[in-house]
This record gives C-alpha cells, sequence and structure tokens, in this order.
C-alpha cells in the first residue's frame, strides 16, 4: 500500500523484510528525515497536542466536499446522539438511577462516528470501559443501552455488565472490558476467526474479510498485550484496525510523563503494519483515514494501526472530580469541539441548512428521553438469572435436582442451602 494514500495524517511506513537483500519501503518526502535532523532537535517534543491541521503543508481546500450530503448527515446524527445520550447519563447517574463507575464519551466522537459508520453489521467491535458511544454508533438500541446502565432486565446484557461491559450478539459488540488492555486480545482473535473464516471454512462476504476495530486508550499503549497482539496481527495479516484513543491523559497520569515516545503511531512500523497519526477531532480525517485502513484489512493487506489525538470533555468517570488537568487545556480543547465543527462544515458547504440540524437534534432528544423512561419502567433482572452464563453445564452446580436454579432456595442467601 502506497504510504501517499493516507492523505489526512501523518504516516510512517512499515520497514520491509531485509532478508535476501531487500530493501526498506520508501518513505514519502514529508515523512522522510531531514539530514542531520537527529542532531539539531531532541527526540522528545516539549508539547504534543491535537492541531488543527496536523499534516504541516496539506491545506488545500477540497473542490467537492468531503462527503455527501446523506453521508455528512449520518455522522452528525451519530455524534449527536452519543453527546446527549452521554449527558443524560451524567443526570441520570446523580440522581441515583445508575451505579459503579460511568465513564463519558465528551469529546471524542469523531473517533467512534468516524471509525464505526464505515462498517458492515459483521463487523467487529471490541470497546474499552467508555464503551456506551461505541455501542450506540455499532447500532444497539439506545433503550437496550440506557436499560443496561440502569442494570434492568431489558438491558442489552439483561442488566448484568453494566456500564463498562456492554455487549450485543447481534450487533458484533464484543464488550466494553474494564481492565485496560484485556480487550486487544479478544479483538485479535475476532479478527483471527474472521481470517479462518474466509480462508478455510470459505464463508466470507462478497466484499471480502470481515473487520475488527479494536479500541483502547493512550494508557494501554505501554502494556503487554499490546505488543503481543500486534506482532500476532502482522505475522498472520490479520483483518483488525487497532485504534487508540489518545485523549491524552490516562485517568490523572499525562501521556507526555508516561512514555518514553509519546507519538503511539510510530510503534506499527516497529512490527512491520502501516502506523498512522489523525487528528480525533475533526471527523472527516478520521473517517478518511479509517476507510483506508478498513479497506486494507478488508482486502487481506492485514492490520493498521492508528492513533487518533482527542481529548475528553468530562473527568475520567463521574466520580473524578477532574483537578489535574488545567482549565486553559480544557478550555482550548472545548473550542475544537467536534460536532461544532462538523456542523460548520456542513451548512459552510450547502449540504444542510441549520433548521434540518436543530430537527436532527430535536429528534435526538426525543429519542434520549424515551430511553430513560423505557429504562426506568423495565423490571430488574430475576434472582433466577444470577448464575446464568456462570457454568458451562447447564445441570450443574446452579441448577439443581428438581431443575430449579439453587438462588431460587432461601436457604441458598443464608448460606444454609445444600450444595
Amino acid at each position: 500500500m502506497a504510504a501517499a494514500s493516507f492523505t489526512a495524517a501523518k504516516f510512517l511506513a512499515p520497514v520491509a523484510a531485509r532478508s535476501g537483500g531487500d530493501r526498506p519501503s520508501p518513505l514519502p518526502a514529508s515523512a522522510r528525515p531531514r539530514r542531520g535532523a537527529q542532531q539539531q532537535q531532541p527526540r522528545l517534543r516539549t508539547a504534543l497536542a491535537v492541531s488543527s491541521d496536523v499534516l504541516a503543508g496539506n491545506k488545500a481546500a477540497a473542490a467537492q466536499p468531503a462527503v455527501t450530503r446523506e453521508e455528512a448527515l449520518e455522522l452528525y446524527e451519530d455524534m449527536v446522539l452519543g453527546r446527549i445520550f452521554e449527558d443524560m447519563c451524567a443526570q441520570m447517574y446523580y440522581r441515583g438511577k445508575m451505579f459503579g463507575f460511568v465513564h463519558l464519551y465528551n469529546g471524542q466522537e469523531a473517533v467512534s462516528t468516524g471509525f464505526i459508520k464505515l462498517l458492515n453489521q459483521a463487523d467487529c467491535v471490541v470497546s474499552t470501559y467508555r464503551d456506551h458511544v461505541h455501542a450506540l454508533s455499532k447500532g444497539v438500541p439506545p433503550r437496550s443501552v440506557m436499560a443496561e446502565l440502569f442494570g434492568k432486565a431489558t438491558g442489552c446484557c439483561r442488566g448484568q455488565g453494566g456500564s463498562m461491559h456492554m455487549f450485543s450478539a447481534p450487533h458484533n459488540l464484543l464488550g466494553g472490558f474494564a481492565f485496560i488492555g484485556e480487550g486487544i486480545p479478544v479483538a485479535t482473535g475476532a479478527a483471527f476467526a474472521a481470517k479462518y473464516r474466509h480462508e478455510v471454512l470459505k464463508q466470507s462476504g462478497p466484499d471480502g474479510l470481515d473487520v475488527t476495530l479494536a479500541f483502547f486508550g493512550d494508557g494501554t499503549c505501554n502494556n503487554g498485550q499490546f505488543f503481543e497482539c500486534l506482532n500476532m496481527a502482522q505475522l498472520w495479516k490479520l483483518p483488525i484496525v487497532f485504534v487508540v484513543e489518545n485523549n491524552l491523559w490516562a485517568i490523572g497520569m499525562s501521556h507526555l510523563r508516561a512514555t518514553s515516545d509519546p507519538e503511539i503511531w510510530k510503534k506499527g512500523p516497529a512490527f512491520g503494519m502501516p502506523g498512522v497519526h489523525v487528528d480525533g477531532m475533526d471527523v472527516l480525517k478520521v473517517r478518511e483515514v479509517a476507510k483506508e485502513a478498513i479497506e486494507r484489512a478488508r482486502r487481506g493487506e492485514g492490520p493498521t494501526l492508528v492513533e487518533c489525538e482527542t481529548y475528553r470533555f468530562r473527568g475520567h468517570s463521574l466520580a473524578d472530580p477532574d483537578e489535574l488537568r488545567k482549565p486553559d487545556e480544557k478550555s482550548h480543547y472545548a473550542a475544537r469541539d467536534p460536532i461544532t465543527a462538523l456542523k460548520k462544515y456542513i451548512i459552510e458547504q450547502n449540504l444542510a441548512t441549520e433548521s434540518e440540524l436543530k430537527s436532527i437534534e430535536k429528534t435526538i432528544d426525543d429519542v434520549v428521553e424515551e430511553a430513560v423512561e423505557f429504562a426506568d419502567a423495565s423490571p430488574h433482572p430475576p434472582r433466577s438469572q444470577l448464575l446464568e452464563n456462570v457454568f458451562a453445564d447447564p445441570k450443574g452446580f446452579g441448577i439443581g435436582p428438581d431443575g430449579k436454579y439453587r438462588c431460587e432456595d432461601p436457604k441458598f442467601t443464608q448460606g444454609t442451602a445444600q450444595v
């Protein structure tokens, strides 16, 4: 694949194998190091921040809009849904309707929308503990996500997953994961399964291989699973895209303080795969990079590592007072709101009017309000559900000789039941 195909981002081509006289793949001029550059500049920059123009010198305006009217409205609707849904989650959490840790996605919507809206139904998404919006972008109904957050039986995990463990088999959402990095091996396994279906079972669709997106944050990128799975994915040319949502903070730890080389995208070429850096506050740039990475995977050309530099507008979770980030830093990124930027683009390109966009916002408001009403009115899971999905043998420890769940026995919760 030519490096120049990633036009919206900084790109470092993988180094070709050097056995047998092979030479490294040539880098594009913009990525080629200048003579003496290492002596003139320190390895680490004093700042690493999202720029409104990630590619210096790539400022020529496109003659035509980057998206059609239908595509632009789909992107806008999905991003607005994510924002309004998360704002409602904050309200419900502080009203005592949700419990445990709740991590909101405000500010990062361009990443979820830019990637997931390009997927097919059969493609898979593996998320993190900040997973509500990934679920919504993949098509899980807002009422199912909200009910799960309320711990209700009508939730997408029947109330047993909660905020950090969204899962939906019909939508191929393979879970949110509470611990950083633990979803990456699952995503790698899903990509292996897709390749096995394609090459061995001959079950792939007409478009090629099913693709898996693995989402994770900057704090994960120094963990062992990350490196092991990059190696395995490239070794077997798996159809996976590793999407780093670099919001610059791992809870309260600045990315710059925790990483020897803060440019995560460079870690891809170390394993022989493309590494891409993109402005994660611009959904159109994210979408352009995502499209190429997904198409590469679908064609069987292997994985891509994409670093999306973004920013979360709220604390790490709703229990976080968010006192470590400086006010001027937060206000800087608030001024680069990805939804506001997309709205401005749509109006300037005459793709839709402001009244049409306000109508979308009103519709989303109604959808989210209905989701809350549905979740609030839904029943809690029955006690008989407690041991489901725990034991492989349906007639094992969790079910008594009479065919009833042991947890239905009043003595069970007293600790005196015969086991």
